[in-house]
């Protein structure tokens, strides 16, 4: 049997594969079984922010790996010490619990949220309020919080706790704040899985002078948009906000899994011995990737990310066969003419790797992809959306 073959017959059903087997990358290139090239715009669903195979991450991981490559939390390690440092003194946040994935940073967020209301409210403040077509993870509590019903019907019942409001409807937000007894508001600055939509501002400074009256906790789930891929270290730094807990994940790691939780002044201390855990959380080897990938998210660099940002919103606006383009930085939803998937289809065969989000096109490019390909594929997606409309 062959690769695919053989992932049909042992691997759980629980992916749609593009019909491709990747063996090599390099950058934001990469090649199937057969050779061919193809310019990557998805990195890995935002995970590989300076593309496959980067040379100076795998410096970063391979130190370590010949040093050490996992202790228990019972120890102190360098790794996990210094990123946590460099997490609180670029957000200005103050501690960070590490864990493996953007689910389990969630559910952290959730866990702390939770016993900070309790501790100071009372313990029937334990609901938190999301929104509508938001993605937060696939656990059991955070498909919870999730607001797609989609994602639900098969894994009733859920854990109890979560209210929905529509994005962007400061009113619907007061009305349930006003009803229940709320723990915390819980968003994400751009709705990846669900659609690419980005908040308003006006929503966010609302949801800012919502949280600071009331007392209720703001959750920022930056585990996509977050580790500049909107052109900010994290999106909500493009609004006015003021989380007391950013989550993050996916591209913090470079191709390593690592979550991390970030806890404001307000919850600093809210986890103690014993209250919350992870076996893998700060393994050094991630960390040291981590590390690695923050070092280089410097100005310079988050400035070319809204050049390539700019530079593709201008191209696919007004194009033929586009409706509409949403997102923030290198972060890009696509509303098309034809068939979405029939569009990935097309990019794919023309040599360009592109995902959906919803029924729409979305574009996740590396970070430092360079604008030559950038602009390559930008030609080839124009052309799949003027050659496959409805």
């Amino acid at each position: 049997m062959n690769i695919k073959e053989i992932d049909q017959k042992y691997i759980a059903n629980t992916y749609a594969r593009f019909p491709l087997e990747l063996v090599k990358g390099e950058g934001a290139l990469f090649w199937d079984e057969q050779g061919k090239e193809y310019i990557d715009m998805g990195s890995g669903i935002a995970v590989n922010t300076f593309g496959a195979c980067d040379q100076g991450w795998i410096e970063a991981v391979e130190a370590q790996l010949h040093q050490l490559q996992h202790t228990s939390n019972l120890f102190y390690t360098a790794p996990c010490a210094r990123l946590a440092e460099q997490l609180c003194l670029r957000t200005g946040m103050k501690k960070v619990f590490f864990g493996n994935s953007g689910a389990e940073a969630n559910e952290c967020a959730i866990k702390v949220a939770r016993k900070y209301a309790a501790e100071k409210k009372g313990k029937d403040y334990y609901k938190i309020i999301t929104l509508i077509n938001s993605f937060h993870g696939r656990t059991i509590t955070t498909l919870a919080a999730t607001g797609q019903q989609v994602f639900h019907e098969e894994f009733l019942p859920l854990t109890e706790g979560f209210l929905y409001a529509e994005a962007n409807d400061l009113e619907g937000i007061k009305r349930i704040v006003a009803e229940e007894k709320i723990a915390a508001i819980m968003v994400e600055p751009v709705q990846g899985e669900g659609g690419v939509l980005p908040l308003t501002a006006a929503f966010c400074k609302g949801l800012q002078e919502i949280a600071d009256q009331e007392d209720i906790l703001l959750i920022i789930d930056e585990v996509q948009t977050g580790n500049g891929r909107t052109g900010m270290l994290y999106g909500y730094m493009n609004f006015d906000l003021h989380p007391d807990i950013v989550t993050t994940a996916k591209g913090l790691g470079g191709g390593l899994p690592i979550g991390a939780c970030m806890l404001g002044q307000r919850v600093e201390n809210t986890l103690t011995p014993g209250s919350h855990g992870s076996t893998f959380g700060g393994n050094p080897i991630a960390a040291a990737g981590a590390l690695h990938i923050l070092e280089r998210l410097d100005e310079r660099m988050l400035s070319e990310i809204r050049e390539k940002s700019s530079y593709l919103f201008k191209a696919f606006e007004n194009a033929e066969g586009i409706k509409s383009v949403s997102g923030m930085g290198l972060m890009i939803g696509l509303e098309t003419n034809g068939d979405a998937g029939a569009i990935v289809a097309a990019c794919r065969e023309a040599g360009v790797l592109v995902l959906k989000a919803k029924e729409k096109v979305r574009l996740l490019p590396p970070l430092n992809i360079p604008m030559e390909l950038l602009e390559k594929a930008a030609a080839v997606i124009l052309r799949a959306a003027k050659e496959n409309q409805a």
